[in-house]
């Protein structure tokens, strides 16, 4: 499976989408379009190893809603995934058993290696 969940809107996706090598045989899958099924969430915990490795503390809602102040759960940061998009941090990646999660240097370097030592 290659795949690249993002925001079409977002600038910072779109850097990071044009900054890598990626073959033709990519999946990329508007979030906002196109929201996450509950089996992609689980697949990508799967390869993350926790939900909270893939939720967005940066999103506006996390603030607005209160969620800094809560201890939150693991089946906390799944729900809010699923149930608004912005709490995916983006973008994600996806190349068969590598994910790439969000857009901090150290992660867009290691998909930039990993991608440009693949092509």
């Amino acid at each position: 499976m290659k795949k690249i969940y993002f925001l079409k809107t977002c600038n910072t996706c779109q850097r990071i989408i044009n900054s890598l090598s990626l073959g033709d045989d990519f999946e990329f899958r508007d979030i906002k379009e196109q929201p996450l099924q509950s089996a992609e969430l689980e697949y990508l915990k799967s390869l993350a190893g926790s939900y909270e490795s893939l939720f967005s503390r940066r999103a506006k809602l996390y603030k607005q809603m209160g969620l800094k102040d809560e201890a939150l759960q693991e089946k906390d940061y799944r729900q809010y995934i699923l149930e608004h998009y912005t709490f995916l941090k983006r973008p994600v990646i996806v190349s068969g058993l590598h994910i790439f999660i969000g857009n901090s240097p150290k992660i867009i370097s290691s998909a930039q290696s990993f991608f440009n030592d693949e092509g």
